[in-house]
């Protein structure tokens, strides 16, 4: 690669000068190459680094055809003579959540003797897939070991190794390497093949949390944020529950207890309910007792309540029962059935004649219509059913 990788030499440096000694055009967009960079190329699971190059801005960094190309849209020619700055805050957050990954992988392979099979560098969260199990009880006993690492401050050491070193170090890798291989040692942690960037001592991660964990495929997915993401994601928990603390007029470690007590409450206020709609729907359906086909209209059901209103009428009727809810502005649900005849006829025809649309089975359908209450009410009346509109 003739570009000379100056984010290896030192990824702490922000700004550069570089020439030109090439351009062009490929299926991403237009192009530069320079004879040297600080701009990291995606690679090794780590994004590309965002920046300006002369003014222009760097929108990726790609390396194609063994050379690395920067995406930008200025205009450039080969001999001009550039300099770029890089996003810093961006390479600099990617840094330490990726030198956390390392480690939180590093000690899971070291405990465990699983691999890390998968990595993703998200915009709000890094993902590792793991070929082997993990409750939430194992996840947080390596979150508090990967943090008491951290605060040790270790110096870490990125360095390409030599064919010698290459077989003799237990370092962790993903495939069988050869040729030019750069390895990242987090000393007493981890040692890794990486061609990505890492902070200089450990110390600099700042704090690691290991958000969530699931079964993913034949293993698990853990979710977990480094740096100044976990300071963010920490920090707007805190502010919720310090709101919801305030709503609930108890002191923010109290609020699981508090909302604990609240559960209970709903779930009694929700026996409550449904014995008393079951007393309304068994009230609706005396009035209805022996009446045949009829329809009833009741205001402010749901349309789960519709259908168990129906059901309650359809248990006493001995007809066909059309049970309706709502509104003349939004229209009507409603719910139709019969005991013993199929109602589908019937269903259809009253779609055509009401602009309503649903159906269901030969005992039983469901769905809307847009008509009046009056000309429901009309429609039915020519049909001889009871109408019932103040249940």
């Amino acid at each position: 690669m003739k570009t000379r990788r100056l984010y290896y030499e030192d990824s702490y440096q922000r700004s550069f000068r570089a020439a030109v000694t090439g351009t062009g055009k490929d299926e991403q967009g237009a192009y530069v190459v320079l004879d040297a960079t600080l701009f990291f190329p995606e690679g090794g699971g780590q994004p590309a680094d965002t920046g300006y190059l002369g003014g222009a801005r760097v929108t990726d960094v790609q390396i194609r055809e063994d050379e690395i190309r920067h995406y930008t849209d200025g205009s450039f020619a080969e001999g001009d003579t550039a300099e770029g700055v890089i996003d810093w805050e961006r390479r600099f957050d990617l840094m330490q959540q990726h030198s956390g990954e390392h480690i939180v992988s590093g000690r899971i392979h070291a405990r465990f003797g699983y691999d890390n099979v998968g990595f993703h560098m998200g915009e709000k969260f890094i993902t590792i897939d793991l070929n082997g199990l993990l409750d939430e009880e194992q996840l947080a006993s390596v979150e508090a070991e990967v943090n008491d690492y951290i605060w040790q401050n270790k110096a870490a050491k990125m360095f390409f190794a030599t064919e010698e070193e290459i077989e003799m170090l237990p370092y962790r890798s993903k495939i069988d390497l050869s040729g030019e291989v750069r390895l990242a040692e987090f000393p007493g942690a981890d040692l890794c093949a990486c061609c990505g960037l890492h902070v200089k001592r450990a110390g600099e991660i700042g704090l690691v949390k290991l958000v969530s964990v699931h079964r993913f495929r034949q293993g698990v997915r853990i979710e977990m944020v480094s740096g100044k993401r976990a300071f963010r994601y920490l920090n707007s928990h805190f502010e919720q529950n310090s709101q919801i603390a305030v709503d609930l007029s108890v002191k923010p470690e109290n609020t699981r207890e508090a909302v604990g007590k609240l559960q209970e409450e709903n779930f009694r206020l929700r026996g409550e309910i449904i014995r008393l709609e079951k007393a309304a729907f068994t009230r609706i359906a005396e009035i209805c007792r022996g009446k045949g086909d009829l329809m009833a209209f009741v205001p402010g059901l749901a349309p789960a309540d519709i259908r168990k209103c129906a059901d309650e009428v359809l248990n006493v009727c001995g007809g066909i029962c059309i049970l309706l809810s709502g509104d003349d502005e939004t229209g009507y649900r409603y719910a139709a059935g019969s005991r013993d005849g199929d109602i589908r006829d019937l269903v259809k025809d009253m779609n055509l004649a009401l602009s309503g649309r649903g159906g269901g089975k030969p005992l039983f359908a469901q769905g809307s219509v847009k008509a009046s209450l009056k000309e429901i009410e009309e429609y039915f009346k020519k049909k001889n059913f009871e109408i019932f509109t103040r249940v």
